[in-house]
């Protein structure tokens, strides 16, 4: 099936690449790699009109809740930097930058808003690591109403085995599932 975007009802969500996460040697695509992925689509969709949205999660803010596998945080403050955006995330002056506190971008952030503000119907999605933050995020945002693709080889989870969980099983019932070189030719 062909992928059709209009750019100005467009937004690239870009999860988590930031540096407490992009350093943790990701599975099956490099870190580097889904960067510079989303980099492409960026500044393609930039060119068009469209809209581009960075999220990271706060560290020191991370809600903490009653689970059985709870994430991995050590108790008391981490270093400031590991919130932010990687210096090669793609992240420039008028893009939207927002900040969650759990897996999902949607949830108690204002991205919903931001994107209905600008009329956004499809939501480009790519992001570090594809079963829990972009997971997470598609599943609230096609609850909203969004349209998702997701660029598979621009996400990446900390094993290949998680990853097309994700991408085989869960993500055909939320989106359309499309390579970078898919996602391009639609913005062209």
């Amino acid at each position: 099936m062909s992928l059709e975007l209009n750019p100005k009802k467009t937004a690239l969500i870009a999860i988590d690449l930031q540096n407490g996460i992009v350093g943790r040697d990701p599975k099956p695509h490099s870190a580097a790699d889904v960067m510079e992925r989303t980099g492409k689509i960026a500044a393609a969709l930039r060119a068009q009109g469209g809209t581009v949205v960075y999220v990271r999660v706060d560290f020191n803010d991370f809600l903490r809740l009653p689970v059985d596998a709870g994430v991995n945080l050590p108790d008391g403050p981490l270093p400031v930097e590991l919130s932010e955006l990687a210096s090669a995330s793609g992240f420039e002056p008028g893009d939207l930058l927002v900040t969650k506190r759990h897996f999902g971008a949607f949830a108690r952030t204002g991205l919903e808003q931001q994107l209905l503000d600008r009329g956004i119907e499809t939501v480009v999605l790519t992001g570090i690591s594809t079963n829990i933050g972009v997971e997470s995020t598609a599943r609230q945002g096609t609850g909203l109403g969004f349209a998702f693709v997701i660029v598979e080889d621009a996400c990446s989870a900390l094993s290949a085995e998680e990853h097309e969980t994700a991408v085989k099983g869960i993500f055909p019932r939320l989106s359309r599932v499309r390579s970078t070189e898919e996602v391009l030719a639609a913005l062209a």
